[in-house]
């Protein structure tokens, strides 16, 4: 399978099985996009019938390349299939958690999956206690591995410090014994960010997400404070210190999300980047039918629009000597993720998967208070094998709609979540998510077919 498309001057054509990229002239583009595999040594008849005869030296040209590429397996190359043990795992290891320190929250925003950080159930606090029992959990089921990943969450992380910091200090205990090697995420609104706490985070944790959504006004009319105020002005300051205080070596983004409500997101991307942040992330907003800034199927070629502004300025802005990073725009041309993880995306509810208060375990965040997604509980050993071989079961071969999708082995099928909130089944695609995904793949595609380009 071969996705050809253009965008700002640039053909691009992606070999979608062995993820090579071709930058074409226009005449092997139309070429290009003509072909059906097999391809034979000499350009069909009928193919190059369609070009004016003074064309006729460069369409031989032309093809010539591009029979080449295919003789190469960087054209029209075959999928291998993989083995179905390595598709559909017997018993993945869990390697991540995403630990519930806190449902609660000092925020009130009007799109909070998490109900304004309860969870749709009671406002509470993880003990110590149940906090080291998940660090034991996830030791027990890591098997062999040695990397565990450990992200703080909420509501809001940061009205739980106390537990965060005696998990970190007993995770870190544990390496020793069990010869592992913990990293740690938080994601935080920045209300509680103090002195310490920066200090704290930028010594501990490996990546910090820091939740703003742009322009004050954008950020005021979402993010509001408990007494109903504007946040932007309580947690900019706060943010920034954090991150120029930052060791470079060590990650962070700003996370912000877009609605219905302010689909001119480039806007906020760059009022991000002029505070001083870039690390920017940019992320539709998940929200029900009949909000009032829910993503529609018909703000979509607006939403392409502007995700191909944003790729332009950002070029400008390199071209200026100035830089930040996008991170839906992130793509590796060179390496990519692993083959498990282009066919299998996250690792939710087998290698990953989402601790509440309670010690309650969930397959990610967004599962929490699903009773029919309840896996166990820490606190007890419980874990439902059943429910982890359902997810690990589901792959860009076994989703319908992922199998002829040019984008699979880059989105790895999206989100679980986000399809069952759709249509309450993991297996079936969130069909506004793929086409928002084949967007921003595009756009990656050209910013990386840009740089190289014009390295040359």
């Amino acid at each position: 399978m071969v996705h050809c498309f253009e965008q700002g001057g640039i053909r691009l054509a992606l070999d979608v099985a062995s993820g090579a990229v071709h930058a074409l002239d226009p005449i092997a583009y139309r070429l290009c996009a003509m072909l059906t595999p097999p391809l034979t040594e000499n350009c069909p008849d009928n193919l190059a019938a369609q070009f004016t005869p003074q064309e006729a030296d460069a369409v031989r040209e032309a093809y010539a390349e591009l029979y080449s590429l295919y003789q190469e397996g960087l054209l029209f190359s075959e999928e291998e299939l993989l083995p179905e043990a390595l598709i559909k795992p017997a018993d993945s290891p869990v390697k991540a958690l995403c630990l519930h320190v806190s449902h609660d929250c000092n925020l009130r925003c009007r799109y909070c999956f998490a109900q304004t950080g309860d969870f749709g159930t009671v406002r509470s606090l993880m003990d110590a206690d149940t906090a080291k029992k998940a660090i034991d959990f996830v030791i027990e089921r890591s098997g062999q591995r040695r990397n565990i990943e450990i992200d703080f969450f909420g509501g809001e992380p940061l009205m739980a410090m106390d537990t965060v910091r005696a998990a970190v200090e007993y995770a870190r205990e544990q390496e020793k014994i069990h010869g592992k090697q913990f990293r740690f995420t938080i994601t935080t609104n920045g209300v509680l960010l103090d002195d310490d706490t920066i200090d704290y985070l930028n010594r501990e944790m490996s990546n910090v997400v820091l939740s703003l959504d742009g322009r004050r006004s954008v950020n005021d009319d979402m993010r509001k404070t408990v007494a109903g105020g504007g946040s932007y002005d309580v947690v900019l300051p706060k943010m920034q210190k954090l991150v120029r205080q930052r060791d470079p070596e060590k990650d962070y983004y700003v996370r912000g999300t877009y609605t219905a409500k302010n689909l001119d997101f480039v806007e906020d991307v760059l009022s991000l980047y002029r505070a001083g942040f870039e690390q920017i992330s940019v992320e539709p907003v998940s929200a029900p039918d009949g909000c009032g800034y829910e993503i529609k199927e018909s703000d979509l070629p607006r939403i392409r629009e502007e995700y191909h502004k944003l790729a332009q300025t950002m070029i400008e802005i390199r071209q200026k000597g100035e830089w930040f990073n996008f991170f839906h725009f992130n793509v590796d041309l060179e390496q990519g993720p692993c083959v498990i993880k282009r066919l299998r995306g996250c690792g939710a509810g087998c290698e990953y998967v989402a601790v509440t208060p309670e010690g309650d375990i969930y397959p990610c965040h967004q599962f929490v208070g699903e009773k029919d997604y309840y896996m166990g509980n820490v606190k007890d050993g419980s874990f439902s094998r059943e429910q982890a071989r359902e997810f690990a079961g589901v792959n860009v071969y076994t989703r319908p709609a992922c199998r002829d999708c040019w984008a699979k082995f880059y989105c790895s099928g999206g989100c679980s979540a986000a399809n069952f909130h759709a249509h309450g089944r993991i297996d079936q695609s969130y069909e506004i998510g793929c086409e928002l995904e084949k967007m921003r793949l595009e756009c990656a595609l050209y910013l990386a077919a840009h740089d190289s380009l014009k390295n040359e």
